[in-house]
C-alpha cells in the first residue's frame, strides 16, 4: 500500500494550502478564515517523483466547545491511521504555547514526526527557525506552501531515495456518490452509518460540515467514494464568508458526482430550497436517489402525512426511487446501495441506433409534433450520443430547433419510461 502522510497542526497555519500542493488539487477549502477545514480529507500525491496518501486535517486546539474536540479528536485519528506525520507551524507567529500542547499529543501515539515552518516567504529562515528547536523535534523545514516553495526539500526528507513510494496500487474510486441537502438533516450521521465508522463530524449545530469530504471505500467487492457535503441553505441566510465557499465546494461535487443521495427531514418534509437543489442536480444529469431521513420515533399518523407530503411535492420524479431511513439507527440504510447501484447502472447503459429511432416513431405516433411556422416538424432518426446521463440525439427537418420545450420534455419522458431508465434524467438534443 501506498505510505499514509498525515498533516496536523493549529488552525490557520496553512495545512489546507499544503494539501492541494501535494495533491495537485484545490480538493480542500482554503481561507484567511481559521477553522475552515473539519474532518479528514484525503487525497493522492504525486509530487516530485514520490507517491504516498495524504490527509488534510481540521486545526486542533485546547478550546474546550464540543465542536473543537470533536475536530482534535478527528486530526488524532488521522495520526493514528498515519505512517508519518508532518506537524505544521506559522512562521510569522512564532512558537505557541498551542503548538507545544499539539506537540505533547502527538508523542503520546509514537509516529515519526516531522516539524515543517510554514510562511517563511521574504523572511531570514535561519533566524525563523531558532525558536521551533525547542519543540525537540530536530530540524524544522521552511517552506512557503502558497509559494510552492521548500516543498521538494521536504518531499525528498521524508521519501528519501532509497524509499520506494511507486507501489502499483491506486486510490479506490468506483462510483462516486455525493450526500447532498440542506443543513441539519443528517448527511454526515449517514455518511457515518455507511462507512460503519465514525468518520466524519456530527453535531446537532447546522453548518458543521463546511469542506466536501471524499471517502473511498468498498461493499460487495463494489467501489465507491462518498462525498459528504456542507449544507445549502437559502441565499439570503447565509452571512458567513466560508459558508459561501463551502456552498460553493457542494455544488462542484454535485457535478463530479457520478449519483448523489439527497437526503431529506421527513419531520420538515420537501422545502421550495429542496427543490431548488433537485432542479440543480436535474439539469446537471446526475444520476439520483432520495432518503427521507428520521423516520424513527414518528407516529403512524405522521408517517401517512409525511409521506404524502412527500410524493405530493416531488410528484414530477417518477423515475427517481425514494427510501425512508434512520440514518441514526439504521433502519431502511443498507437498500441505499441497491438504488444507487440501479441508477448508476442506468445512467452508464447504451443503445443501438435502430431501436431508439423506432422509439421515435412511436413517440411521434402517440403525439404528433406540433407546428412550427404552419409546418409539421419531421423527426426522421435518433442515435444514441452519449452516458452518464444518457443522451439521445435526434435528427430532423430544418425547423426541429423551433420544437418547444414541452415536446422535448415529452420525449425524454417516453424514452426513460420505455428504456426502463430510473433514478437518472435523459437528455435530448436536436439536430437538423
Amino acid at each position: 500500500m501506498l505510505p499514509v502522510v498525515a498533516i496536523v497542526g493549529k488552525p490557520n497555519v496553512g495545512k489546507s494550502t499544503l494539501f492541494n500542493r501535494l495533491t495537485a488539487s484545490r480538493a480542500a477549502l482554503v481561507s484567511d478564515y481559521p477553522g475552515m477545514t473539519r474532518d479528514r480529507q484525503y487525497g493522492e500525491a504525486n509530487s516530485h517523483g514520490r507517491r504516498f496518501i495524504v490527509i488534510d486535517t481540521g486545526g486542533m486546539t485546547d478550546e474546550g466547545d464540543k465542536l473543537n474536540k470533536l475536530i482534535t479528536e478527528q486530526a488524532l485519528q488521522a495520526v493514528v491511521e498515519a505512517d508519518k506525520v508532518l506537524f505544521m507551524v506559522d512562521g510569522r507567529q512564532g512558537l505557541s504555547s498551542e503548538d507545544q500542547a499539539i506537540v505533547d499529543k502527538l508523542r503520546a501515539l509514537n509516529k515519526p514526526i516531522t516539524l515543517v515552518v510554514n510562511k517563511t516567504e521574504g523572511m531570514d529562515a535561519d533566524l525563523l527557525l531558532t525558536d521551533f528547536y525547542r519543540l525537540g523535534l530536530g530540524t524544522p523545514f521552511p517552506i512557503a506552501a502558497a509559494h510552492d516553495r521548500g516543498i521538494s526539500v521536504l518531499v525528498d526528507s521524508l521519501f528519501p531515495s532509497a524509499e520506494t513510494t511507486t507501489k502499483e496500487e491506486e486510490l479506490p474510486e468506483g462510483i462516486r456518490l455525493a450526500i447532498v441537502g440542506r443543513p441539519n438533516v443528517g448527511k454526515s450521521t449517514l455518511t457515518n452509518r455507511l462507512l460503519g465508522e465514525e468518520r466524519v463530524i456530527v453535531s446537532d449545530v447546522p453548518g458543521t460540515t463546511r469542506d466536501s469530504i471524499f471517502i473511498p471505500m468498498q461493499r460487495l467487492d463494489k467501489q465507491y467514494t462518498l462525498i459528504d457535503t456542507a449544507g445549502v441553505r437559502r441565499r439570503k441566510h447565509i452571512e458567513e464568508v466560508p459558508e459561501k465557499y463551502s456552498i460553493v465546494k457542494t455544488l462542484q461535487s454535485i457535478e463530479n458526482a457520478n449519483v448523489v443521495l439527497f437526503v431529506l427531514d421527513a419531520r420538515e418534509g420537501v422545502t421550495d430550497q429542496d427543490l431548488r437543489l433537485l432542479g440543480f442536480i436535474l439539469e446537471c444529469g446526475k444520476g439520483l436517489v432520495i432518503a427521507i431521513n428520521k423516520w424513527d420515533g414518528m407516529s403512524d399518523d405522521d408517517r401517512e402525512t409525511a409521506k404524502t407530503s412527500v410524493e405530493r411535492r416531488i410528484h414530477f420524479l417518477p423515475t427517481i426511487r425514494q427510501q425512508y431511513i434512520s440514518a441514526l439507527h439504521g433502519t431502511g440504510v443498507g437498500h441505499l446501495f441497491d438504488h444507487v447501484d440501479e441508477a448508476y447502472e442506468s445512467a452508464n447503459k447504451k443503445f443501438s441506433t435502430s431501436y431508439l429511432t423506432e422509439l421515435l416513431e412511436k413517440a411521434v405516433t402517440s403525439y404528433t409534433p406540433p407546428l412550427v411556422g404552419g409546418r409539421r416538424v419531421k423527426l426522421r432518426y435518433a442515435h444514441f450520443g452519449g452516458h452518464n446521463p444518457p443522451l439521445i440525439v435526434i435528427h430532423g427537418s430544418t425547423s426541429v430547433h423551433k420544437l418547444p420545450e414541452s415536446y422535448l420534455r415529452y420525449l425524454a419522458r417516453y424514452y426513460q419510461e420505455h428504456l426502463k431508465l430510473m433514478g437518472t434524467p435523459v437528455q435530448i438534443k436536436v439536430r437538423d
